[in-house]
């Protein structure tokens, strides 16, 4: 049995992993299933603490309280240090971010039977896309982090290597591999050669021919779902009485997970009253009020990411915004939703092609492309990555489990 575990914490969901023999296991987090949300729940009516579907199912239950998401994605960014109030007493995110990987280790243990003071933590190709000292600084703050949440010894190794990991433990020869690694905050490539005679090396740079990554993932076709279908049902796009557009920035707040809570300051509102007297679609607005006051904005997020879940698989799909004052029924399709994210599917691919060109690898030389994470079901993410790799065959991974099963087998390695 391996004395550390892999923890994949991740944007939308996290992970994590342990090698109870030769063979890495994903630990069950929630109710027997390997994922937990990367959510928590503050629940104000009854004062205490809910993470992952419990608190997704305590905050659509209708319950008092503050939800929080995407925590990651506030690593590398001005926001980390600083807090947010959570009923009624200021909490800083940092210790946001430690207490939910402090449960996340918790259950780990309670699933084992036993103690972690080690892990191998994964981690972005990039935190924050072309700025190495934000970079930096945002690995060693989820150091700290990990520290605090009661990990003695922690090292890093980048998600797409971790999900190379675990592709190599069932392969019979020697690929050349392009990981596709698309999680909910970043889109991570790595270039690896893979082989079952390579398993047993410790030192695997060698083998490991380039790294890329941009900071553009599921949250991200979330945002530009949401902004393009859902918000100008609440007035985004339509005029003020001299011509103009509204004002978008509470839209944008309401559209990306990290910052909706923005949405609901004093601040937001009073800018808000005074558009209203203006604008010329007030029944909009009226609807983007009533969201507002019942702090449904984690709510309408949810169904932007349902939508888009749900376009991986059909053309078109219904959904019921019940909770709107108009109660409406909104029809998405898969054109209209690519034509919204396009410009970040051409920015991933731009990623691709860059990362050959640091290898000086050509794309009829790839014999494998491995897509892992939650958002690589994307259509037309999934086709240009491949348009990219012509020569490549695809091969799907768990998409939530490939990163944490690798690093299992890196935490085995690194610390036996």
């Amino acid at each position: 049995m391996a004395n550390a575990c892999g923890i994949d914490f991740g944007t939308s969901n996290s992970t994590v992993g342990w090698c109870k023999t030769a063979d890495a296991v994903l630990l069950p987090l929630e109710d027997g299933k390997v994922t937990l949300p990367s959510v928590v729940f503050f629940n104000a009516e009854e004062n205490a603490v809910a993470f992952g579907r419990a608190a997704l199912s305590e905050y659509l239950a209708g319950y008092e309280g503050r939800l929080m998401r995407s925590l990651k994605s506030l690593l590398g960014t001005s926001l980390i240090d600083a807090q947010t109030e959570v009923l009624g007493r200021a909490l800083p995110f940092r210790m946001l971010l430690a207490q939910f990987i402090t449960e996340l280790k918790r259950r780990a243990e309670a699933a084992t039977g036993r103690s972690f003071s080690q892990a191998v933590f994964g981690r972005p190709v990039f935190f924050i896309d072309g700025n190495p000292a934000a970079d930096r600084i945002a690995q060693d703050t989820l150091q700290e982090i990990a520290h605090e949440a009661g990990f003695r010894e922690i090292v890093f190794q980048f998600e797409p290597i971790a999900a190379a990991f675990d592709y190599e433990s069932r392969i019979e020869s020697e690929e050349l591999v392009m990981i596709a690694d698309i999680g909910g905050g970043t889109s991570d490539f790595s270039l690896v050669r893979l082989s079952p005679d390579r398993i047993a090396k410790a030192d695997r740079r060698d083998d490991i021919l380039a790294n890329g990554g941009v900071h553009i993932g599921g949250t991200d076709f979330d945002k530009y779902l949401s902004l393009s279908s859902f918000m100008p049902l609440l007035g985004m796009g339509s005029k003020l009485r001299n011509g103009n557009e509204i004002p978008s920035t509470c839209y944008f707040n309401l559209a990306t997970w990290h910052t909706i809570n923005f949405a609901y300051t004093p601040r937001i509102w009073t800018e808000l009253q005074d558009i209203y007297r203006d604008a010329c679609e007030r029944g909009k607005l009226d609807s983007l009020f009533a969201l507002i006051k019942q702090r449904e904005g984690h709510w309408l997020a949810l169904k932007a990411e349902e939508g888009k879940i749900a376009l991986s698989a059909s053309e078109t799909v219904g959904m019921n915004l019940e909770r709107l004052t108009s109660r409406q029924n909104l029809m998405l399709d898969r054109e209209h939703f690519n034509l919204a994210v396009e410009h970040l599917v051409e920015e991933i691919g731009k990623t691709v092609s860059t990362l050959l060109l640091d290898a000086g690898i050509s794309a009829q030389s790839i014999d494998t492309v491995f897509f892992t994470g939650g958002s690589s079901g994307v259509p037309l993410l999934r086709d240009k990555v491949a348009s990219l790799l012509p020569s490549a065959r695809r091969v799907e991974g768990d998409l939530f489990g490939s990163i944490g099963a690798g690093l299992a087998l890196d935490a085995a390695r690194k610390f036996g």
